[in-house]
């Protein structure tokens, strides 16, 4: 059974890109690669400075990130270039790559507009490149394989944006989460205490989510935020291990059945829709053959034991079907995770899967295909063959260092 190092983040008290950045430092990540890697991006632009200090009466890592004169906004396209073109580890330049991608996608779902048109403002400032490049270089520098972290602590009230005043969570942290899936709670105090680039570097970091898992542990570090809160340590930590990679555990799972031979075929695409809103993990029809010779289709649900009320709801009301089948069922799943790769100049996201620590699947997001085969002015297949080409050789590239 193999070993592996891996690293479990508590956010329990939120997070963002300079509180993760100092747990990492503080858990043992050399600086010097940090600034090199921060310096090789925006050379002469950012300067890091960490400083011991206290939340809580807990000892933390505060980075303070100085940076030069700025203009107001940056593009993902200028970003991505900037990244594209440091000199940097390939997995730090690829996991940098990725956080600003999913930035990217999700403030363009937010505020309606294409991906590459979407001006950063407060998230692509030089404050938050040093932050992103900074955390990814720490990350890479510890040699961590694997990483869990506990559902993200949000916050409430109203903060300050470039648009004006905006509710907490904000909106695109809740379209990241969102994104992917990932648990969350708002928490005690009024403050925004998850930020953007926060939620997507844990989005990139960690795989799993809850609380400190088995294992030997090697390290730890505590990153602290701006604000020292009454009663609340405003801080991240992150705890270092080795951990002996078992299959992958059982989760509970229930599938809801159905048999339907009288729904207008056309409906179908909307209900299997409506349940992937719905929160299931999956949703599909298998065409069968009913009493009378009655061509029909089994709707299949599969979902977590909590959603069963809305699945059912949705199943009941969106279809003819007069009744139910639901049973048990154990979901198994790898571990999964993202890189975005660059195929002529279009950025493909590319979802990863892991089988203990080793890939054995790699599946590149089909919206991003197509949008690169409109793009390119090529088919959509060879697209995709482009993008898991480019994937597979990122990972490759990424094993090869961290064997160094």
């Amino acid at each position: 059974m193999s070993t592996r190092t891996t690293a479990w983040f508590d956010c329990s008290s939120g997070a963002s890109g300079d509180m993760l950045l100092g747990a990492l430092i503080d858990a043992g990540a050399s600086p010097v690669a940090v600034r090199r890697a921060v310096e090789a991006v925006a050379p002469g632009a950012i300067t890091l400075r960490t400083e011991q200090v206290t939340r809580c009466g807990l000892a933390a890592t505060k980075v303070h990130v100085d940076t030069a004169v700025q203009p107001p906004h940056r593009t993902w396209r200028s970003i991505r270039t900037q990244l594209a073109e440091a000199q940097l580890p390939e997995p730090v330049r690829q996991s940098a790559l990725s956080v600003f991608s999913r930035l990217a996608h999700a403030e363009a779902a937010v505020h309606g507009i294409a991906v590459d048109d979407v001006h950063f403002h407060e998230v692509g400032a030089l404050d938050a490149i040093g932050d992103v490049v900074g955390a990814c270089a720490a990350f890479h520098e510890l040699g961590i394989g694997t990483a869990t972290a506990t559902p993200l602590t949000l916050g409430g009230g109203r903060t300050r944006s470039a648009h004006g005043e905006i509710p907490v969570p904000v909106p695109a942290v809740l379209r990241l989460l969102a994104d992917h899936g990932a648990p969350a709670h708002s928490g005690d105090l009024p403050f925004e205490m998850c930020t953007p680039t926060g939620a997507a570097l844990v989005l990139e970091f960690c795989s799993g989510w809850g609380g400190l898992p088995p294992l030997r542990v090697l390290g730890t570090g505590t990153g602290a935020g701006t604000r020292d809160l009454p009663g609340v340590p405003n801080v991240v930590r992150v705890v270092l291990g080795e951990e002996r990679g078992p299959a992958p555990a059982a989760r509970e799972a229930v599938i809801v059945e159905t048999n339907v031979d009288d729904l207008d075929p056309r409906i179908w695409p909307r209900v299997l829709a409506r349940l992937m809103d719905a929160g299931a993990f999956d949703a599909w029809l298998t065409p069968i053959l009913m009493k009378k010779g009655r061509p029909a289709h089994t709707l299949s649900v599969l979902c977590p034991p909590a959603l069963l009320p809305a699945v059912r709801e949705t199943v009941l009301t969106e279809t003819p079907t007069l009744g139910l089948r639901e049973y048990p069922v154990a979901k198994r799943e790898l571990e999964r995770a993202f890189v975005t790769v660059d195929v002529a100049g279009a950025a493909i996201r590319v979802k990863v899967g892991s089988y203990r620590g080793r890939v054995v699947n790699v599946q590149p997001e089909y919206e991003d295909v197509a949008a690169a085969a409109r793009q390119l002015g090529i088919p959509v297949k060879r697209a995709l063959a482009k993008a898991v080409a480019a994937a597979e050789d990122t990972i490759d590239k990424q094993e090869r260092e961290l064997d160094r």
